[in-house]
């Protein structure tokens, strides 16, 4: 089929080829004008938003819209792979084998004779693996980790990889008296700056109390913006109903219409 054929294309099984060619479609002359002006650069806010939206319908539990925004999420692979084709780079097909070589030499306990028989064996042999391709061996041992990460996951992944070699608090109690630790060194802060460094060690050490938990911290934080989103909506419609409002009533009446919405 060409291009114009396969737009139309209902097969079930062709509609990842369906995609590339509208895609294509889009980007070619007498297509869409704001496709044809995007860029690898332009679309990184689209990548993110996409990538933020996906996870927060999982989250939710949203099984009913999953479909629609991981589709969401493909479109942005497809799109970035249709720029790279048109200059010559990659296409999505050498995306898609990409991928599956990198699986297939990473999992050489199901490819191949290695063996790893458990989930902590898996996750050490691929990131031998990982060291080995990238030729990390002569860098430090936290090179490139998590870079491109918002910071609250950053900090949770140099925390597991410097764990995996044996650098970690020997239990959790280890971890509750540093975060005690760095609440008073914040309370002992003399300058600005060094208050600001404080409260940075102490959101690391929080996030290490997460991970000894086996508790995502950016999954806990989403958590509790929303519950405190909820609780500050349920606080205004108190007010609202005492014949009040957020910018009429005191600290006090905010406080008690927020302990009546917990």
């Amino acid at each position: 089929m060409n291009d114009e054929e396969m737009i139309g294309c209902g097969e079930k099984e062709r509609q990842l080829e369906r995609l590339r060619a509208i895609m294509h479609r889009l980007r070619a002359p007498g297509g869409c004008p704001w496709d044809a002006e995007q860029t690898h650069e332009s679309l990184i806010p689209n990548l993110i938003e996409e990538t933020y939206e996906t996870v927060d319908t999982i989250q939710r539990g949203d099984r009913e819209h999953l479909k629609e925004e991981l589709g969401d999420l493909l479109l942005q692979v497809v799109f970035h792979s249709e720029l790279a084709s048109e200059d010559g780079a990659f296409d999505l097909d050498e995306v898609a084998r990409g991928i599956s070589e990198k699986l297939v030499r990473r999992h050489p306990h199901v490819f191949a004779s290695s063996g790893a028989d458990t989930s902590d064996a898996v996750l050490r042999q691929w990131d031998e693996i990982k060291r080995a391709e990238k030729g990390d061996g002569e860098k430090p041992y936290l090179h490139g980790t998590g870079k491109g990460l918002p910071a609250l996951l950053r900090a949770a992944k140099l925390q597991k990889k410097a764990a995996k070699v044996g650098f970690d608090w020997p239990d959790e109690d280890g971890v509750r008296d540093k975060i005690r630790e760095e609440l008073d060194e914040f309370a002992d802060a003399g300058t600005p700056e060094a208050a600001a460094e404080e409260i940075g060690d102490l959101l690391f050490s929080v996030v290490n109390l997460a991970r000894f938990r086996k508790l995502d911290p950016e999954v806990l934080l989403a958590d509790a913006n929303s519950k405190f989103e909820t609780r500050f909506a349920a606080m205004e419609q108190a007010l609202k109903d005492a014949g009040s409002s957020l910018d009429d009533a005191s600290l006090d009446e905010m406080e008690a219409a927020w302990q009546g919405a917990k």
